[in-house]
């Protein structure tokens, strides 16, 4: 389930930095950093998995401002 919704708030995020909608990218982003910390914690994803995913957001984030 988490692995899932991760690929989707992923997906979502690229969409939002190719709108240039910098405003949605923030909640995006946001949302999506929830979601893997979340499933860290519940052993869903291993530490370092989840620290490459939100490192790979935080450039895509970055590249839309």
């Amino acid at each position: 389930r988490y692995r899932s919704t991760i690929k989707t708030l992923t997906k979502r995020l690229e969409t939002a930095v190719s709108d240039g909608d910098s405003e949605r990218v923030a909640t995006e982003h946001r949302e999506l950093v929830q979601v893997i910390d979340r499933a860290t914690m519940r052993g869903a994803l291993h530490k370092n998995t989840a620290a490459r995913k939100k490192s790979r957001a935080a450039r895509l984030a970055a590249s839309a401002s």
